[in-house]
């Protein structure tokens, strides 16, 4: 389980702080499918670097399965099981897509294990496994072969930032497809950065983050048509006045 307690975290421009994350509190179960989707510019993707220790916060604690990781580097919360996936990935020139895949698994796979993992999501393994990770790929092409090494790794801690960018409408319908097998299979937790209607409709909770807190979460029943009237006018019902709490 995940627990985020009490999450704050500012930056400074000159004199003037801006708060980027407020005070925000949420527990994410096992095994579940999480959607933090909202504005731009909202804490979602600071708050997910936080979960894997790409920021550090001012205060709060970042929690999981009953251990305390604030303080532990990016190197030991991978150890413990947590994947990121960038929504701009790194380019490695002189490394192959294999030597990639090899390196998340911690050992040298078979070509059919490698091979299956790219076509989780959607790349033709043949055209890619002696591929160098470098410019000549386009930004779809290496936002999957991430994907790919993240489920190389085999995680029990998912996390990824808008999966969907640069990606064809083809391959994504495929990387859905591999999103909601992973869930069916209930062996990892996985919190998604998204605001495709595809992905959020694929989550157990979907959190909405505005303004650096939790404007509202819950089913996607009950939020979505929120989501929906946020860009038409006001939503008439917020998860917060719904439940008489505040989950900011």
């Amino acid at each position: 389980m995940l627990e985020l307690q009490n999450i704050c975290y500012s930056v400074r421009d000159g004199g003037e702080r801006t708060d980027i994350l407020r005070d925000l509190s949420i527990t994410i179960p096992d095994n579940s499918l999480t959607v933090f989707t909202g504005p731009n510019g909202g804490g979602k993707t600071t708050l997910a670097k936080t979960i894997m220790g790409l920021v550090r916060p001012d205060s709060g604690h970042v929690i999981w399965n009953g251990e305390d990781m604030t303080e532990l580097s990016i190197t030991e919360r991978a150890r413990r099981g947590i994947s990121y996936g960038f929504q701009q990935p790194p380019r490695f020139k002189g490394i192959r897509v294999r030597d990639l895949l090899n390196i998340a698994a911690g050992e040298p796979l078979p070509k059919a294990r490698a091979c299956a993992y790219l076509t989780q999501v959607g790349l033709c393994a043949n055209d890619y496994l002696d591929r160098e990770v470098d410019t000549s790929l386009s930004g779809g092409e290496v936002k999957r072969i991430e994907i790919a090494s993240i489920l190389a790794r085999q995680p029990r801690l998912m996390i990824l930032d808008e999966p969907e960018a640069g990606i064809d409408l083809w391959s994504f319908a495929r990387l859905t497809e591999t999103f909601q097998e992973i869930h069916r299979q209930q062996d990892c937790t996985m919190i998604i950065i998204s605001h495709q209607e595809r992905i959020i409709s694929l989550a157990d909770e979907i959190v909405v983050i505005d303004k650096g807190a939790i404007s509202r979460r819950g089913g996607r029943d009950e939020v979505f048509s929120c989501i929906v009237a946020d860009t038409t006018g006001a939503c008439p019902v917020a998860y917060g006045e719904k439940e008489g709490q505040n989950h900011g």
